[in-house]
């Protein structure tokens, strides 16, 4: 009985001597904690001016998961607009007016509180608007894209 008892703990040994660190550094090379203070902030080309945007994962050029936080200051509107990919909108901070259609339109948006999150299809266009100074955060998997429903709205062309 002693020696199948020290042949188990031997091949237990063995096992998670081997194998566990594997699974250690596979999982911790991916493994990623932020808080708010370790955000770096920048401007956002693809929204209007005034949007900022830190990346917490990424990148979103390409076919890969991603997370970002924007933020947006008061009386902030960003004009109707779509994604070819879903994008999912929780949010942090502020409380983040959102409609559908082709037009920014307030009279035909849902006030989302913090803690309220949207999902939105691709293709799908949508506008959005605060009062006061908002925090989202976004994900989804890329490559990431903003069309504008009307190109003069887009800030990359002027």
């Amino acid at each position: 009985m002693k020696a199948s008892q020290a042949a188990f703990a031997t091949a237990t040994f063995a096992f998670f001597s081997l194998v566990a660190p594997v699974a250690w550094a596979q999982g911790h090379s991916e493994h990623v904690m932020v808080g708010p203070k370790d955000l770096t902030w920048a401007d956002v080309p693809s929204l209007p001016a005034g949007a900022k945007i830190a990346v917490i994962e990424g990148p979103m050029n390409e076919a890969k998961p991603f997370t970002v936080r924007l933020k947006f200051p008061a009386n902030y509107k960003i004009p109707a607009h779509s994604h070819p990919a879903i994008e999912h909108v929780t949010v942090i901070s502020g409380t983040f007016n959102m409609g559908t259609g082709d037009k920014l339109d307030p009279k035909q948006t849902k006030a989302l509180s913090a803690g309220s999150v949207a999902i939105v299809q691709p293709k799908i266009n949508h506008f959005g608007w605060t009062k006061r100074e908002t925090i989202v955060q976004l994900h989804g998997v890329g490559p990431w894209g903003v069309t504008y429903v009307n190109p003069s709205d887009d800030p990359r062309k002027k």
